[in-house]
């Protein structure tokens, strides 16, 4: 089996394309289902964010399985995989475990360190389980990841320089509004919300209000920062009266237009936020407007995080990629080791038939002891080599005392479908430090 992880993120692929393959949380569940349905896909978890969609997959053959889910994100896109192959990238085996605990970790995000991500990453973990989306393999892989990540902001701080998105946004719009004393709309009562009237908060914001299309989550946010919250229907007449407007809904569509800001004060900043995009195109050029969004605050100057830090959240990621990798190997001899007992049982038991054939006139109390000392003789005989076995095959290259094992007692390998390689493996970016083979 073959861990697999295919996106695209701010990193390789313009917003709107993002905008395309974006997935609400029901959408990417039923998306990871889909994919289940195909002939290579075992296991499947789809994290979507406002500048990642990422497939996290078990597959029985690599090429197969990237064909397949290539293939549905190219039909989420409404894309062909050619058009969208410049964008994705792909991450094999220990590529595919790096990238989930860097991911985790916050050191691939747009904000380098920001630590909102490991919330993500878990809620679609959670949606894969509780969907039954997630086998051993991605449950193993997520659960390490997501405690990888709360490592790294722990021991190594890296969230010290920039907690999050939405302080970046803010601290590029102070470039051109002051917040201190600033009136301020947040359109959207989710997480993204509260870490923006949080942050509003911290530099000192005037009156704080509230929009959302649900109003008893609108209340509940509002209620918690002191802010109003105000209903959905007088979106444009609240935005007359502030000097921000930050948004971030899970709306397929722009919610902010020029109609909206029709009436509006002077000067006005809008952070969008959101993929796809809450705020139409054409607002950036209404006079007295100046418009933040998840573009150009990939292309923004801010600070990073340290040196020190990114040192020490490495070095953690080493570490743990070992300890997985230690761990992975370990498992992976498991059915080889299953087998091999599986043949010892099968000997012992022709051979009880054959004796019985033989000596038909052996009492039943005589049979038994015979077969019971058969059986612990070959226990016995098993116990070391297989103990050794474990523990070699934790240590790198450890594969190769199972397939000698294999070799040796020509016992059967797992049944694995694989197909010859197929064109989309071609068009993507596949992780070039490592071969990839439709081998377990």
């Amino acid at each position: 089996m073959n861990l697999l992880v295919v996106g695209c993120s701010h990193r390789t692929a313009p917003v709107d394309t993002l905008e395309r393959l974006a997935l609400s949380g029901e959408r990417a569940s039923a998306f990871a289902g889909d994919l289940l349905t195909g002939r290579y896909v075992t296991e499947s978890a789809v994290l979507s964010t406002c500048n990642r969609v990422e497939v996290y997959a078990a597959v029985s053959a690599f090429h197969g399985g990237l064909t397949e889910i290539a293939d549905g994100l190219a039909a989420v896109a409404g894309m062909s995989v050619e058009e969208l192959s410049g964008s994705l990238y792909v991450r094999h085996e220990a590529q595919a475990v790096r990238h989930a605990f860097t991911v985790a970790a916050g050191l691939d995000s747009m904000v380098a360190g920001e630590a909102q991500i490991v919330g993500q990453l878990r809620s679609a973990y959670e949606a894969a389980r509780e969907a039954g989306h997630a086998g051993r393999l991605l449950h193993e892989l997520l659960q390490q990841a997501l405690r990888v990540g709360k490592r790294v902001q722990s021991e190594a701080q890296v969230s010290a320089a920039v907690p999050s998105v939405v302080s970046a946004a803010l601290e590029v719009g102070e470039e051109y509004t002051t917040l201190a004393g600033a009136d301020a709309l947040v359109v959207g009562a989710g997480a993204m919300g509260a870490l923006t009237l949080s942050a509003l908060r911290r530099r000192g914001a005037g009156r704080c209000f509230v929009v959302n299309r649900d109003p008893d989550r609108a209340q509940r946010l509002a209620s918690n920062h002191e802010a109003e919250a105000v209903p959905w229907e007088r979106l444009g007449e609240i935005i007359a009266d502030v000097d921000v407007v930050v948004s971030a809904t899970g709306s397929p569509a722009p919610v902010i237009d020029e109609t909206v800001l029709a009436s509006r004060r002077p000067r006005l900043l809008v952070c969008d936020l959101a993929v796809p995009r809450d705020v139409a195109a054409p607002v950036a050029d209404l006079p007295g407007v100046h418009l933040v969004d998840i573009a150009s605050l990939g292309s923004a100057d801010r600070p990073q995080p340290g040196v020190q830090y990114l040192e020490a959240a490495e070095r953690i990621l080493v570490e743990e990629i070992d300890a997985f990798a230690e761990v992975t190997r370990a498992a992976q001899v498991a059915p080889t080791v299953a087998a091999l007992r599986s043949r010892a049982d099968e000997v012992v038991g022709a051979e009880l038939s054959r004796l019985r054939r033989r000596l038909p006139d052996l009492a039943d109390e005589q049979r038994a002891e015979v077969a019971h000392t058969v059986h612990r003789v070959v226990r016995q005989l098993l116990h070391q080599p297989t103990v050794r076995v474990r523990q070699l095959a934790a240590e790198p290259g450890g594969e190769s005392y199972a397939a000698a094992l294999r070799e040796l007692f020509a016992l059967e390998e797992p049944d694995l479908s694989s197909v010859e390689p197929h064109e989309t493996a071609k068009a993507l970016r596949v992780t070039p430090e490592e071969p990839h083979s439709d081998k377990p």
